[in-house]
C-alpha cells in the first residue's frame, strides 16, 4: 500500500474528508491525553545511522527523563534478523521496543521498526504495513514522515542521520507545510552525507546539529511549543495587535510583500512556530527580535511560503482531472493552436510538470502537434530557482510511475537525481508573482491554484476569485486544492467534479461584460490616486497613413513567406498558391522547398542557400514554374530580415519574396526586332542559330537529367539514411532499456549495499561486545587461578587457562588434539577421558579431589558444556586448588585426635548450647547423661526444675555479657547430689559475634 492510499483510510478503512481543523480536532479527541502531553520524535538513518543513533542517545539527559517519545526508522535488510534494538538498550535508560502492529505510543520509550516492513503513524499507535514497493525503490522514512505530519500536524518532529540517496526528503517537506520542525545531521558528522544534504538543499531544516546536540535542542523547542503556556499563545498573540502589525510591516519592508490579509490563525501558527525554535516565550520581545535580526525576517517569511507540493498530488483528484477536464482542453482546437495553463502558487514546480505531463501525453493521444504553454508563478523566489532547475531527489520514484519515469525524466546517476526532460521543461515558463498586486495571466484554458487560497482570508479570496474568472476563456477551468472549498464560487463557476474540487467558468454571470483586471491589479493603489476613466470616450479614428499603409499590404505587395534558415516556413503573407502546394504525407513542420512548384524548387534552394551563406540580398529573375499545365514567369527574391534597431540579421530569418514577372510580350517583339536589325547588318545566318539553339537546348537537358538524377539518388541516399536513423532508434530503445534494467539493479544493489552496511555495523558491535566478553571471561578465569580445559563432543582440546598447564601438560598448539594424547602430572588417575566421556553421555557432573607429582590437590569437576539454546557441544574440566583446605583438614583431624584421647582419660565433660540453650554437642558425658538423651536438649529437659534454673541463670548472663562464670554447682544423679565445678564462657563465630555458650563440668576433690 502507497501512502497515498494509506492516508485515505483511517484506522477502520473509512475514507478519510476532514480538513485541517476538523483533523486537527479529531487527532486531539483520540489522542488527547496520551500523544497530547508529549512529543513524537521520528528519526530515519540509512547507512552509518547506527552510530548516529548511538551518538543521539548519549545526548539524552541522564537524571531526568525527557518526555518524549522516539521512533527509530533504518533501512533494514528484509531478509535478516535486526539487532539494532539490542544495541540501542545498551545506550539509553530508555524502553525500547521493536514495534508491533497497532502498538501504543508512550511516552520516555523508543521505538525500533522491524525489517521489510512500512510503518505509520495513526492516532496514538503505530501501524505496519507490507511494502508495496520493490526493493531498493522502498521509501520507508518518507512513508512514516508523511503519516506523522498528517497525524501530528505542527507536533511532529522528524530527524534526518546518516545515509545515502535522499529518502526522507519528501517527507520533511510534509512536516514543515504542517508546521513541525525539521532537525538534520551535519555533513560534516555523517558516516554517509546524501541524506542530510538533501534535506539542506531543500532549505527547510530548523537545526542542523551532530546528533549529540539534537535531544537538548529538542527539548529546549518542546518546553516552548507544547507546555501549557503555549496552548493559550494563540488567543493571547491575536490580542497583541499591536505586536502583529509590526511584525507585518517589517515583512513587508524587507521582503516586499503583505501578510496582512492572510489568515490569522495560519500566521499566529507560524509565528509561534518559529518563535519556539528560538525559545522566545512572547509575541512582543519576538517582535523585538525580528528588528534586531533581518535574518530571522527572512526565515520567517521562508515559514509563511511553506506550500509542501509533489508530483500528482491527491492522485485520485489529477485521474479525475486527466479523464475530465484535460481531453476538453483540446476541443475545438487545430494544430499549431495554444493550450494555455497557469499553475497559480506552483511552489518548486511539481504540480507545473504534473500538468505538463498530462497535457503532453493526451497531446501524444491525439497525434497533432499543439502549442502548449504553461505559466507557473509563486512569490518565493527560492522555490521558483528550484522550479527551473527541473532537478529532483530520487525519492520521487513514490509519487511517479515507473512509465512516466522512464518517459519525461532523465535519472542522473552520479547525483542520484532526476531531471525532467527537455521536452516537458520547455513548454513551462517559471515566474515570481504576487497574486495580490502583480497582473494576471489572460486567455488561459485552465488555472490551478491547489495550496494558497487556504491561507488567505475570506477579504482576499473574494477579489482572487473575480481574477481567475477574468483570466479564464469562456468555458475554461479551475482546478482548487482538497482544502479549497469556497463559498462563494457559485457566483463565478459551476462545479464540474466537487470532490476534486474542479469548477468551470461561467458565461452567464451578470457581470461578466465587466469584468475587469484593473481592481485587483490595484489592490495597493490608493483609490484616490486613480485618474477618472473618460465617460463617453470614442474610438479613434485610423491614421491616413496606417489606411493607406493597410491597403498596400492587402493589394499591392507581392506574396511572401517568412522562413528560417532550413526553409521552415513561418509565416506566409499574400496568394502563394501559384508557387507553393501542400506536400504529400504526414502534416508536420511544412518546408518551402518541398512546397515549391515545379520550375521552382531548384533556383529557390540555391537562392537560399546564398542569401544564407552571404546574409546578402539575392535576387533570380524570369523563373519558369508550371501551374495548372500553365507556365509562368516569376522573379525571386530571398533577403535576410534586419532589425531596425541595429540593424543586424534577426534571429536567421529569411524573407523570400514571389511575383510574377511584367508582360514578356512585347519584350519578345522588341528582341524580334533587334535580332531581325542584325540579320539584315551582319547577314545573320539563321540555320547557324538554330543549330546552336538546338545545341545549347541539348546540354540544357542534359543538365536537368543530370540534376534529376542527383536529386533522385540524394532521395535515395536520403531514404537510406532514414532507414539507419530508424535502425539506431531501435538500437537506442534497447540500449535506454537495458539501461533501465541496469539502473534498477543498480538501486537494489544500492538498497542491499545499505542494508549490509546497517548489518554490518550491527554486527561490529556485535564483534567489539563478544570481543569484551571474551576478554573478561578470560580475565576473569585467569584471576581465580582455577585452571579450566575446553573440549568438544569428540574430545578435543578447544582451549584451555594458563593455570591449567601445571597440572595437563599443555602448550598453545595442543588445541585441537585429543585430550587422551596429552600426559598429565596427575597421581594415581589415568581416566580423565573415560569420565568426561561418562558425563557427555549421562549429562550429570562429576567432581573428585586428585593430586600432582608434586604434592598439591586439586578439586576436579567435569561438567556438560551448554550454549544459550540449551545445546551440548562439549564438556569443562576444571581444576581448583583445595592443597591448602587438604592441609588444613589434616590438621584439624590431628588435633580432634589429640583432644578426644586427652579428654578420654580426664573426668571432664565438655559441652556446647546455642542461644536458646539447647545443647549441640556434649563429650566425655556422665554416664547418667550420655550423649545421644543430651543432644537438642535443655537443662530444664534433663535436671531438676531448682537446678535447671539456677544453671540457666549463668548461662543466660553468659550470654548477655559475654563475660566467662566459674562456680561450684550442684547436681543430683542417680538419686545423689554431687559438686562439679562448671566452667562457662561465650562461644563465637568467625565474625566475634556470640553464637552460643561452651562449658566444662569437672568433679569436684571435696
Amino acid at each position: 500500500m502507497g501512502f497515498s492510499e494509506y492516508l485515505k483510510k483511517d484506522a477502520l478503512g473509512v475514507t478519510n474528508t476532514m480538513n485541517k481543523e476538523e483533523k486537527k480536532s479529531e487527532v486531539q479527541n483520540v489522542v488527547g491525553e496520551g500523544t497530547d502531553s508529549f512529543a513524537i520524535v521520528g528519526i530515519g538513518a540509512s547507512a552509518g545511522g547506527l552510530a548516529a543513533f548511538e551518538a543521539f542517545f548519549s545526548g539524552m539527559p541522564a537524571d531526568t527523563d525527557p518526555n518524549m517519545a522516539i521512533v527509530l526508522v533504518q533501512h533494514l535488510d528484509p531478509d535478516h534478523k535486526s539487532l539494532l534494538a539490542d544495541l540501542i538498550r545498551r545506550r539509553t535508560r530508555m524502553q525500547v521496543f521493536e514495534v508491533e502492529d497497532g502498538m501504543m505510543v508512550r511516552p520516555n520509550c523508543a521505538y525500533i521498526i522491524p525489517p521489510n516492513r512500512d510503518m505509520a503513524f495513526l492516532n496514538g499507535t503505530l501501524q505496519l504495513l507490507e511494502p508495496s514497493s520493490p526493493r531498493g525503490q522502498r521509501m520507508p522514512i518518507d512513508f512514516f514522515f508523511r503519516s506523522l505530519a498528517h497525524d501530528q500536524q505542527e507536533r511532529a518532529i522528524c530527524v534526518v542521520l546518516s545515509g545515502t540517496g535522499s529518502d526522507g526528503t519528501l517527507g520533511v517537506r510534509d512536516i514543515k507545510e504542517e508546521g513541525g520542525i525539521v532537525i538534520v545531521q551535519t555533513p560534516e558528522s555523517a558516516e554517509f552525507d546524501g541524506m542530510p544534504r538533501s534535506v539542506i538543499s531543500t532549505g527547510m531544516a530548523d537545526y542542523v546539529l551532530d546528533p549529540d546536540k539534537m535531544p537538548s535542542q529538542i527539548i529546549g523547542y518542546t518546553s516552548h511549543a507544547f507546555d501549557k503556556l503555549s496552548r493559550s499563545f494563540t488567543a493571547a498573540a491575536l490580542s497583541d495587535e499591536a505586536s502583529l502589525k509590526k511584525i507585518f510591516i517589517l515583512l513587508r519592508s524587507q521582503v516586499g510583500h503583505d501578510f496582512s490579509q492572510y489568515k490569522e490563525k495560519t500566521i499566529m501558527r507560524r509565528i509561534q512556530r518559529r518563535m519556539a525554535v528560538n525559545q522566545i516565550d512572547t509575541l512582543e520581545r519576538y517582535t523585538k527580535y525580528l528588528q534586531q535580526m533581518p535574518m530571522e525576517v527572512n526565515a520567517l517569511f521562508d515559514d509563511l511560503l511553506i506550500g509542501v507540493t509533489y508530483f500528482f498530488r491527491d492522485p485520485e483528484a489529477f485521474k479525475s482531472l486527466e479523464e475530465q477536464v484535460i481531453p476538453l482542453l483540446f476541443v475545438n482546437k487545430n494544430t499549431g493552436d495554444d493550450i494555455r495553463v497557469w499553475s497559480a502558487g506552483c511552489s518548486t514546480g511539481e504540480e507545473a510538470y504534473s500538468l505538463a505531463i498530462l497535457l503532453a501525453e493526451h497531446q501524444e493521444k491525439l497525434k497533432k502537434s499543439f502549442k502548449i504553454q504553461v505559466f507557473a508563478t509563486d512569490i518565493d523566489s527560492n522555490a521558483i530557482a528550484t522550479a527551473r532547475t527541473g532537478i529532483y531527489p530520487s525519492s520521487i520514484e513514490a509519487d511517479i510511475s515507473q512509465e512516466r519515469l522512464s518517459r519525461f525524466f532523465v535519472n542522473e546517476q552520479e547525483s542520484n537525481k532526476y531531471r525532467i526532460c527537455k521536452s516537458i521543461r520547455d513548454t513551462i515558463v517559471f515566474s515570481e508573482q504576487d497574486l495580490i498586486k502583480d497582473p494576471p495571466f489572460s486567455k488561459m484554458d485552465l488555472i490551478c491554484c491547489r495550496n494558497l487560497l487556504i491561507y488567505m482570508n475570506r477579504d482576499l479570496q473574494k477579489k482572487i476569485i473575480p481574477l481567475f474568472h477574468y483570466s479564464l476563456n469562456p468555458g475554461g477551468f479551475l482546478f482548487l486544492g482538497a482544502s479549497g472549498s469556497i463559498s462563494y464560487l457559485n457566483a463565478y463557476f459551476s462545479v464540474l467534479d466537487r470532490k476534486s474540487k474542479i469548477y468551470q467558468r461561467k458565461e452567464d454571470f451578470h457581470s461578466s461584460q465587466n469584468v475587469n483586471p484593473s481592481p485587483f491589479l490595484l489592490l495597493k493603489t490608493d483609490i484616490t490616486t486613480m485618474q477618472p476613466a473618460k465617460k463617453n470616450s470614442i474610438p479613434e479614428k485610423p491614421s491616413l497613413r496606417e489606411l493607406t499603409e493597410t491597403m498596400l499590404l492587402q493589394y499591392v505587395t507581392p506574396a511572401a513567406v517568412l522562413v528560417n534558415s532550413q526553409g521552415d516556413i513561418l509565416y506566409i503573407h499574400g496568394r502563394t498558391g501559384m508557387y507553393l502546394e501542400p506536400t504529400p504525407g504526414e502534416a508536420g513542420v511544412n518546408n518551402i522547398i518541398k512546397m515549391a512548384r515545379e520550375g521552382l524548387q531548384r533556383d529557390l534552394t540555391v537562392s537560399l542557400h546564398k542569401a544564407v551563406g552571404g546574409k546578402e540580398l539575392v535576387q533570380c529573375p524570369g523563373l519558369s514554374i508550371k501551374t495548372n499545365d500553365h507556365t509562368y514567369t516569376i522573379n525571386l527574391t530571398v533577403r535576410p530580415v534586419m532589425s531596425e534597431l541595429n540593424g543586424k540579421s534577426e534571429n536567421s530569418l529569411y524573407l523570400i519574396t514571389l511575383e510574377e514577372a511584367p508582360n514578356l510580350e512585347l519584350r519578345s517583339q522588341q528582341i524580334t526586332a533587334a535580332l531581325n536589325s542584325i540579320v539584315g547588318e551582319d547577314e545573320f545566318n539563321l540555320k547557324d542559330a538554330e543549330a546552336q539553339i538546338l545545341t545549347l537546348k541539348q546540354e540544357l537537358r542534359a543538365k536537368d537529367e543530370y540534376l534529376y538524377t542527383t536529386k533522385e539518388e540524394l532521395e535515395t541516399s536520403n531514404e537510406e539514411l532514414k532507414s539507419s536513423n530508424e535502425e539506431l532508434q531501435s538500437v537506442n530503445e534497447e540500449l535506454q532499456s537495458t539501461n533501465e534494467e541496469l539502473e534498477t539493479s543498480k538501486e537494489e544493489l544500492q538498497s542491499v549495499n545499505e542494508e549490509l552496511a546497517t548489518v554490518n555495523a550491527e554486527l561490529q558491535t556485535k564483534v567489539v561486545d563478544l570481543g569484551q566478553a571474551n576478554n573478561d571471561m578470560n580475565n576473569l578465569l585467569a584471576g581465580t587461578g582455577i585452571g579450566t580445559v575446553f573440549v568438544d563432543v569428540d574430545l578435543h582440546i578447544l582451549r584451555f587457562t594458563p593455570s591449567v598447564t601445571q597440572i595437563i601438560n599443555l602448550i598453545q598448539s595442543d588445541v585441537g588434539r585429543p585430550v587422551g594424547h596429552i600426559v598429565s602430572n596427575l597421581v594415581e588417575y589415568n581416566n580423565l577421558v573415560e569420565d568426561t566421556q561418562a558425563v557427555l553421555d549421562t549429562l550429570v557432573p562429576k567432581e573428585m579431589e586428585v593430586q600432582t607429582n608434586s604434592g598439591t590437590w586439586y578439586a576436579m569437576r567435569i561438567q556438560p558444556y551448554r550454549t544459550l539454546d540449551n545445546v551440548i557441544e562439549g564438556a569443562v574440566v576444571t581444576f581448583a586448588d583445595i592443597t591448602s583446605s587438604i592441609n588444613l583438614q589434616k590438621a584439624l583431624r590431628l588435633n580432634e585426635e589429640r583432644l578426644r584421647v586427652a579428654l578420654k582419660v580426664s573426668p571432664v565433660m565438655v559441652f556446647n548450647q546455642d542461644e536458646k540453650l539447647c545443647y549441640t554437642w556434649v563429650y566425655n558425658p556422665n554416664a547418667a547423661f550420655s550423649s545421644y538423651s543430651i543432644i537438642g536438649k535443655t537443662d530444664h529437659d534433663i535436671l531438676t526444675a531448682e537446678e535447671a534454673s539456677r544453671l540457666s541463670v549463668i548461662k543466660k548472663q553468659v550470654l548477655e555479657s559475654g563475660v566467662g562464670f566459674r562456680s561450684e554447682v550442684f547436681i543430683s544423679t542417680n538419686g545423689k547430689q554431687l559438686s562439679y565445678n562448671l566452667t562457662v564462657d561465650p562461644l563465637y563465630d568467625i565474625s566475634d559475634g556470640i553464637i552460643g555458650i561452651t562449658g566444662v563440668l569437672m568433679a569436684s576433690t571435696n
